[in-house]
């Protein structure tokens, strides 16, 4: 094994850093902080006087002034040009600098003096993975929408929507950058491990055990040769389990802060594995490049990024599994939910290594916890017919740089009409979503890289969720729910319950596809859209009329609904935005937002 840096010249290291990229970059990311801290009512932009839809927003101490124009959408949504924005002080105007955007607004954002140079540490790496993705050849959506499934996950160029620091990856150093940000699409050997089975483990859905998932995912000659290295040392193999390990983790932590574990056998190094995989937006998860219908493997890295430091939990893992056995077979046995083609993709295995001392020496939910597990969730690839191909939901939101969307290049592909399109898509994501959550109080983190779209000559055909255990809960406190699946319900409160759907899909999402296809111009008028998303609604209401009780208790045409703020979170706590046991606890709410679709409750 070898340190992963990939770069045999030191100034090669940043030669993305260049004058014009960062500029660039953070022309862009300001864009998006006026954009995305205006939705949230952080910032409260003015008119300015005599220049229709131009604003301005001033600093802490009134004396910078940022100008902009700005086109609004429904959910008080701000649509930015880039080039559109101007930094001024008196009558001078000032270059854009993205760190003195934050430490001049640092009151108005609430960033309090320990959280700020964190965020700006943040704010730094975003913008540096944003200047290496300009450098990268320019691809139009046209190209990028009919290009293979690893292809486009490694062709984004945005993050999360909602995020201004989005790409953080505090803990990456430039070369680490290169070597496994999914944008970087370098191939990746996994690290594996042996662990004592004393000390770690291991649980699996029906059918599979340890030894038959290492089968699968790892060929005779690799496992014969991983036996050796433990046979070699006098070890029995019979006493180990496996542990797939992400390369950051071994070389940054595990190699040190499990030194103990290792000088004392309990854990052994076996060297990497022969498959070659690619990193996912997710940045811990893997994708097995070898042998596309293998497992991913998803991993713990201690790495801060956006709001989390992404570990995995031995203990948090156990159950994860179970669940996912429990969801597919609910899914299996519902009518609406068959009918709709929808599925997931199992977590199917999960192995977690327990380091007594630091369970004895730390709280619950500590990242000292967090720093050895992993899981094997399916592939989606087996599942393809005919001229199907996959790509990530969060594609949809994709635009070019001529500013062409990745959504309007797959309408134009499938020669519907957009209407027709977007029924096709909102049946196939929307009414899993709604049926879920009315039939069973279940409700999922749909974002755009949780769900894997099936596409089939442009038009969306069905939807596939994924990262499920982490992310699903139970939200009726009377559910009977398995012993072992009894860790996803949540106790939220009853008026926040449908926020599930309005924020997480209305608002983080929809709000964005809206704005992008009317800019494009593949859509006349923002009506098109939401007016489909009420089509969709009332067609699911109208198929299941025994939970019309359930409708009107949760109404999805309400006038309103609580804005939440994602950003806000982040801005307060940028290393635990959220406490997972009580994520209803932690939102911070700040007023409402006319709902999009309550104009159409009664069209016919």
């Amino acid at each position: 094994m070898s340190s992963p840096t990939g770069i045999t010249d030191i100034t090669d290291s940043v030669a993305h850093l260049t004058p014009e990229l960062w500029d660039r970059a953070g022309r862009l990311l300001i864009r998006k902080a006026l954009a995305e801290f205006s939705h949230e009512r952080i910032l409260t932009p003015e008119p300015l006087s005599g220049e229709d839809g131009r604003y301005r927003v001033l600093s802490d101490d009134k004396a910078t002034e940022y100008r902009f124009t700005a086109r609004r959408f429904a959910l008080d949504h701000w649509s930015i040009p880039a080039e559109s924005v101007e930094r001024h002080r008196g009558d001078e105007e000032l270059p854009l600098d993205a760190l003195d955007f934050f430490i001049e607004l640092r009151d108005t954002l609430g960033l309090s003096a320990g959280i700020l140079p964190v965020y700006l540490e943040e704010i730094s790496s975003t913008l540096s993975g944003t200047a290496y993705k300009l450098t990268k050849k320019p691809v139009t959506s046209a190209e990028l929408a009919t290009a293979g499934f690893q292809e486009i996950e490694t062709g984004m160029t945005e993050g999360h929507p909602c995020f201004v620091a989005n790409n953080g990856r505090l803990g990456f150093g430039v070369d680490e950058y290169r070597a496994y940000a999914p944008e970087t699409a370098s191939p990746v050997r996994l690290v594996w491990l042996a662990a004592r089975r004393d000390r770690a483990t291991f649980t699996a859905g029906a059918g599979l055990d340890h030894d038959s998932l290492m089968r699968e995912e790892l060929s005779e000659e690799t496992r014969e040769r991983f036996d050796g290295v433990l046979r070699g040392q006098g070890l029995d193999p019979a006493d180990f389990l496996l542990i797939p390990v992400h390369p950051w983790q071994w070389w940054n932590k595990l190699s040190v802060t499990f030194a103990a574990e290792l000088g004392r056998r309990s854990l052994v190094c076996l060297g990497e594995g022969d498959d070659s995989y690619l990193a996912q937006q997710s940045i811990r998860t893997f994708f097995n490049k070898s042998d596309p219908a293998k497992h991913y493997v998803k991993t713990a890295l201690s790495v801060l990024n956006m709001g989390f430091m992404r570990g995995l939990s031995a203990a948090y893992m156990e159950a994860t599994p179970a669940i996912n056995d429990w969801l597919a077979g609910l899914i299996e046995s519902d009518a609406v939910l068959r009918a709709a083609r929808f599925s997931i993709i199992r977590e199917r295995a999960a192995v977690g290594y327990h380091h007594r001392q630091y369970e004895a020496a730390t709280a619950k939910g500590s990242p000292y916890l967090k720093m050895l597990a992993a899981l094997w969730r399916e592939s989606p690839v087996p599942s393809l017919q005919g001229r199907e191909r996959l790509s990530t939901m969060a594609s949809l939101l994709h635009v070019d740089r001529e500013g062409g969307s990745f959504a309007g290049a797959l309408i134009a592909e499938s020669g519907l009409a957009p209407a027709e399109w977007l029924r096709g898509y909102l049946d196939a994501y929307l009414v899993p979503v709604l049926h879920s959550f009315y039939a069973y109080d279940l409700v999922f983190m749909p974002h755009g890289e949780n769900v894997i779209l099936v596409v089939e000559d442009g038009a969306v055909r069905r939807a596939i969720f994924k990262d499920i255990a982490e992310e699903i809960a139970v939200m009726d406190p009377g559910a009977v729910l398995p012993p072992a699946v009894e860790r996803i319900r949540a106790d939220v409160p009853e008026d926040m319950k449908l926020l599930s759907v309005f924020t997480d899909v209305f608002d983080c999402f929809f709000r964005f596809l809206s704005a992008e296809l009317v800019a494009d111009g593949t859509l006349a008028d923002e009506e098109t859209f939401w007016r489909a998303v009420a089509d969709c609604v009332r067609r699911y209401q109208e198929s299941v009329p025994q939970l019309a009780a359930k409708f009107e208790q949760y109404d999805l045409f309400a006038d309103e609904f609580a804005l939440s703020c994602l950003n806000r979170l982040q801005l307060r706590n940028n290393e635990q935005m959220v406490d997972i046991a009580d994520p209803a606890g932690a939102l911070q709410l700040v007023g409402t937002l006319r709902n999009p679709i309550a104009r159409f409750a009664d069209a016919s």
